[in-house]
């Protein structure tokens, strides 16, 4: 029996991220969050042309903020992005994610979800910036990712305030200096 927790794919993409960083001026920004676990990733895409015209990921980076499973399904996604035409690249789901990495243990499944919603938001973005039409299923995805933003950034802003009011209420000569 195996004690390992993570796969040797996961590891690999883990210690060696595949296009990580930032593209200047990109195209479309995804950037997505989970509150729970604190994992926070940003898709950055660039969209050009194929030879027959149709737009495809041309470029794609990530940068990522958390855990082993939240670096390697970001890595994992640049790869099987890249190249592909914003409907292929649409269609990528979490199970395609979990099996290019051999598997993740069931706590980390959420990440190969951020990793897909990170990505339609790039792609959301980038088309709603140049006014292209929207597929409905990825407007209700924006719509869900939008309103979980939402919820972390009043959650954040009520765990700040109270931050504020704890340190305010701690005597002057208690405060760290």
């Amino acid at each position: 029996m195996s004690t390992r927790i993570y796969t040797k794919e996961v590891m690999e993409h883990f210690r060696n991220p595949h296009n990580f960083g930032k593209i200047k001026n990109p195209d479309g920004i995804g950037r997505v969050g989970n509150i729970i676990c604190g994992d926070v990733m940003y898709i950055y895409i660039k969209v050009g042309r194929n030879n027959k015209k149709r737009e495809i990921i041309k470029d794609i980076k990530f940068e990522t903020f958390g855990c082993v499973a939240a670096l390697a399904t970001s890595s994992v996604i640049t790869d099987l992005a890249q190249g592909k035409t914003l409907d292929q690249a649409m269609m990528i789901g979490k199970s395609r994610i979990t099996k290019s990495l051999g598997g993740l243990p069931p706590i980390k499944l959420h990440c190969s979800v951020l990793a897909v919603d990170a990505l339609s938001e790039a792609i959301y973005d980038y088309l709603s910036k140049n006014k292209k039409q929207i597929p409905g299923d990825l407007k209700l995805k924006h719509d869900r990712i939008q309103k979980e933003l939402n919820i972390i950034e009043k959650r954040y802003q009520e765990y700040t305030n109270l931050e504020k009011e704890i340190l305010n209420n701690v005597p002057k000569n208690k405060k760290k200096k």
